[in-house]
């Protein structure tokens, strides 16, 4: 009799352990690309930007933690092949007319809702911080688990002007013909996520 209590406290042991584990995953930044797409009037540059840290929890089929820190300095433009256009446009980029990289070394996100991993889109809600400004923000993802890995595969559109980065905005200035930046630039990104 003995022995089938304590068998019984054993399996519920286990089974509300089970309940209650969490796995965190790390962000694999070999394999984690994030690219970034901004336009004018006049046409469109695009480049990549690394990642300098990433990390979610999960329990069971639910994302229960995310923060992901982006590494500003690493900004590329990958579309210019002549050598000093390609500088002199990075360098603006990074320059306090843009994203203030000396200052704003890093930026950041961070998960406020829980999210349910699911076939499909799935709606990721939270906090990005840009050149030290905070926002709330909502973008549509995809997110797959397989063995020890998470995906996350997401393109989110995010309004610089919220950021107060407003160089070259019509919304901010008149007259700026084929000059003007659109305020909306798009980040799309393809995360590998390991335990």
């Amino acid at each position: 009799m003995k022995t089938k209590i304590l068998l019984s406290i054993a399996l519920f042991t286990l089974s509300i352990a089970y309940v209650n584990s969490q796995t965190v995953y790390k962000a694999d930044l070999n394999n984690s690309k994030l690219s970034w797409l901004g336009k004018k009037i006049t046409g469109e540059h695009h480049g990549s930007i690394n990642l300098s840290s990433g990390e979610i929890t999960v329990k069971q089929d639910m994302i229960t933690k995310a923060e992901f820190k982006i590494d500003m300095a690493s900004l590329k433009d990958l579309d210019l092949t002549d050598d000093g256009y390609k500088a002199k446009l990075e360098g603006h980029l990074k320059s306090d007319d843009f994203f203030g990289v000396e200052k704003f070394p890093v930026a950041s996100f961070v998960m406020d809702k829980l999210v349910k991993i699911q076939k499909g889109n799935t709606f990721i809600t939270g906090k990005m911080t840009i050149k030290g400004v905070t926002q709330p923000i909502t973008f549509k993802a995809v997110i797959t688990q397989t063995g020890d890995e998470v995906k996350v595969y997401a393109s989110i559109t995010i309004d610089r002007t919220k950021f107060n980065i407003k160089y070259g905005s019509g919304s901010f200035f008149d007259n700026l013909g084929d000059k003007t930046i659109y305020d909306e630039f798009t980040v799309t990104l393809n995360l590998s996520m390991k335990k």
